[in-house]
C-alpha cells in the first residue's frame, strides 16, 4: 500500500495550515462585523482560491493547491468528512419534543415554508431550464434540485439569529426553530430521493431505496432515539467523560452515514439522522454538545467552506441575472409561505414576516446542497456560485430584516416560555 511521499506530507500539512490560518482570520473578521462566521470563511476561500490568488500569482495557488494530486485527493477526504460532521451537528440542533410541542402552527409554518418556496423553484428552472444552466442533464431532476434548494432552510443559523436578537425562548422564536427543524427533516428526506433518482443507489431499485430511506428514518426518529436514550446513562457512567460519548458519537455517526451512502442517498443523510436521536436524547448534555459544536465548527467546517473558494473562480462563474432571479425566488418564496403559515397560526401581518425573515437564512445547508448537485454533474459552477451568493445574502440580511420588523410593530413578542 502506497502511502504519501515525504513531499506530498509537506503540501498537506501547509495547506491545512494556510486554510485554517486563513479562516481564523476572516472568521474573527466577520463576528466583529456582526456577521456569520461562515461569511468570513467563504471569503477566505475565495482569497486562496483560482478568483484572487490564482488571478494575482498563478504559480503560488498551483504550487500550493494544484501540485500534489495524491495530496489533493487526502486533502479532499478531509472535507468529505467535514460535510458530513456539518450535517451531524445541524441534526443535533432539532429537538423532537419541541416540534410536537410547537403543534399545529409549526406544521403550518414549515409545510407552507416549505411547499411554497419548493413550487416557485421548481416551475421556474422547468419552464426556463437554458437561462437556469441547465445542459442536457434530466429537466425533472434539476428542477427537483432547485425546487429543494429553494426550501431548505439552515437551522444553526436561525437559532443564532434568535439567540442575537434575545427572541429564542420567547413563543416566536420556539415557533420558527420547530418550524425549521420540521422543514430540514422534509427537505433532506426529498433531497436524498432526488439523489436516488440520480442512479446512486447501487443494487437497489428506486423504490426500494426510497422505501428503505423512510424506514431507516423512522426506525431512526424512533426506536433508535429510544436505544439512544437508554444506553448513554451506561455510557456517561462507564467510561471516561467527555471521550467516552465523543467517541462513541462518531463513530455511529460514520456508521450510519456510511448506511445511507450504500444506500445511494448520501452520506449527509444518516448522519443528519444520527445527530436528531442523539441530540434529543435527556442524557446527552448541553456541555457534551457544546464541545462537540466547538470541535467541529472550529477545525471541520473551516476547512469545508475554504474548500468551496478553491474549487470554483467566482469572477468569471458570476451571472448578475442568474443571482439575482435566485434571490427573488428564495427570498419571496420562503418569506410568502413561511409568513402565510404564521400568519395562519394567529400570528399579526408585521410579526408573520418576522416569521417569514427568520426562516429565509439559508447558510452552510444551501452550500453543502448545492456542493454535492455540482459534484454529481446537476448544476454548472455559474449557478452554484448564485446557490452561495444566495446562502451569503440570506444568511447576512435574515436577523437585519426580523429587528426592523419587530420595531415596525408595537406588539412585543411573547414573554420568554422557560
Amino acid at each position: 500500500m502506497n502511502g504519501l511521499s515525504h513531499n506530498e506530507v509537506i503540501n498537506l500539512l501547509l495547506q491545512l495550515a494556510t486554510m485554517l490560518l486563513m479562516a481564523r482570520i476572516f472568521a474573527e473578521v466577520a463576528r466583529k462585523l456582526k456577521q456569520p462566521a461562515v461569511v468570513g470563511e467563504l471569503l477566505a476561500g475565495i482569497l486562496l482560491g483560482p478568483t484572487i490568488l490564482g488571478t494575482i500569482s498563478p504559480d503560488t495557488f498551483e504550487s500550493l493547491f494544484l501540485s500534489n494530486p495524491a495530496a489533493n485527493l487526502a486533502l479532499d477526504g478531509f472535507v468529505q468528512v467535514a460535510v458530513i460532521l456539518l450535517l451531524f451537528i445541524a441534526g443535533l440542533e432539532v429537538e423532537l419534543h419541541l416540534v410536537w410541542s410547537q403543534g399545529k402552527a409549526a406544521l403550518n409554518i414549515s409545510l407552507l415554508g416549505l411547499v411554497i418556496p419548493f413550487a416557485l423553484g421548481f416551475v421556474f428552472p422547468y419552464y426556463f431550464p437554458d437561462f437556469f444552466g441547465l445542459a442536457e442533464g434530466n429537466r425533472l431532476l434539476f428542477s427537483l434540485f432547485m425546487g429543494t434548494a429553494m426550501s431548505i432552510t439552515a437551522l444553526p443559523v436561525v437559532v443564532r439569529i434568535l439567540m442575537d436578537l434575545n427572541l429564542f425562548k420567547t413563543k416566536m422564536g420556539m415557533l420558527i426553530v420547530a418550524s425549521a427543524m420540521v422543514n430540514d427533516i422534509i427537505g433532506w428526506l426529498i433531497f436524498s430521493v432526488i439523489l436516488s433518482f440520480m442512479g446512486k443507489s447501487g443494487s437497489l431499485s428506486l423504490l426500494q431505496t426510497i422505501g428503505v430511506t423512510l424506514l431507516f428514518t423512522f426506525f431512526m426518529l424512533t426506536v433508535g432515539k429510544a436505544l439512544i436514550n437508554r444506553s448513554l446513562p451506561w455510557v456517561n457512567k462507564k467510561l471516561a467523560w467527555p471521550g467516552g460519548v465523543l467517541s462513541l458519537a462518531m463513530a455511529f455517526c460514520f456508521i450510519s452515514a456510511a448506511f445511507t451512502e450504500w444506500l445511494g442517498i448520501h452520506a449527509i443523510f444518516g448522519a443528519f439522522l444520527l445527530g436528531i436521536a442523539l441530540g434529543d436524547s435527556e442524557h446527552m448534555s448541553e456541555r457534551a454538545k457544546e464541545i462537540v459544536h466547538q470541535f467541529i465548527n472550529n477545525i471541520f467546517a473551516p476547512l469545508f467552506f475554504v474548500s468551496i473558494g478553491l474549487k470554483i473562480n467566482f469572477v468569471t462563474n458570476f451571472d448578475l441575472m442568474l443571482t439575482l432571479a435566485v434571490l427573488g425566488i428564495s427570498f419571496v418564496g420562503k418569506i410568502v409561505g413561511s409568513g402565510f403559515g404564521a400568519f395562519r397560526g394567529g400570528f399579526n401581518l408585521k410579526e408573520s414576516l418576522a416569521v417569514g425573515f427568520g426562516m429565509n437564512a439559508r447558510g452552510a445547508m444551501e452550500i453543502i446542497l448545492g456542493l454535492i448537485a455540482l459534484e454529481n454533474g446537476l448544476i454548472d459552477e455559474k449557478l452554484f456560485v448564485a446557490l452561495v451568493v444566495m446562502a451569503i445574502i440570506t444568511s447576512m440580511t435574515s436577523g437585519p430584516l426580523m429587528k426592523w420588523s419587530m420595531k415596525k410593530t408595537k406588539d412585543l413578542p411573547d414573554p420568554e416560555i422557560v
